[in-house]
């Protein structure tokens, strides 16, 4: 039974405050990347390439086998961040830069993500935003770097609920709920009874 009925955590990401530059920021669950992972990346993104898809043409190869899509590895490393850091924080993503895969991800790979944030300053033309830059980087089950890529996004900063300091992800006993930046469906279609 719950110590204070009506009280709501919401999952969510760091305001622009809380985001420290220099912070290694680790982030779980991994994810093992498998054959049908990577076959409906490459479909779905109009990608034919005979590394990915061609069993017989990737035997042939140095790599003696079918290589995972490196924006695939680097889509799931961008997601592997999301809950930890911009769930529900994030204005938008302003750029992606000086990606790198330095060893090949397999079928059946497993991809831990980190994430430093590198820079942070307001925005000179957004009030209550800011732009944070950082810096990605995903290892497999042997602790190989397979990917890093630079990020920079648009952030909110924290809201001001009338006098009230956010809670950090924490019960709001004073009647306002954490919204994360997002309308509260708790009453909704899917709310848990």
């Amino acid at each position: 039974m719950s110590e204070a009925p009506g009280d709501v955590v919401r999952q969510r990401g760091l305001w622009f405050e809380e985001l420290r530059t220099g912070t290694v920021y680790k982030h779980a669950p991994g994810r093992t990347i498998g054959e049908a992972d990577n076959t409906l990346f490459s479909t779905l993104t109009m990608n034919p390439q005979s590394l990915h898809l061609d069993a017989a043409f990737s035997a042939d190869t140095e790599f003696g086998e079918r290589l995972v899509n490196s924006l695939l590895t680097m889509s799931v490393l961008v997601g592997l961040s999301v809950g930890h850091l911009t769930q529900g924080t994030i204005v938008a993503n302003l750029g992606f830069s000086d990606a790198r895969f330095p060893v090949p991800v397999r079928h059946g790979d497993t991809i831990y993500g980190e994430t430093v944030v590198t820079g942070k300053r307001l925005s000179a033309s957004r009030p209550g935003q800011g732009i944070v830059t950082f810096e990605h980087t995903a290892r497999n089950q042997h602790g190989e770097v397979v990917a890093v890529v630079t990020r920079t996004t648009l952030m909110l900063c924290q809201p001001d609920h009338g006098g009230q300091p956010d809670h950090g992800g924490q019960p709001d006993h004073g009647g306002q709920p954490d919204h994360g930046g997002q309308p509260d469906h708790a009453d909704g279609p899917g709310a848990a009874q």
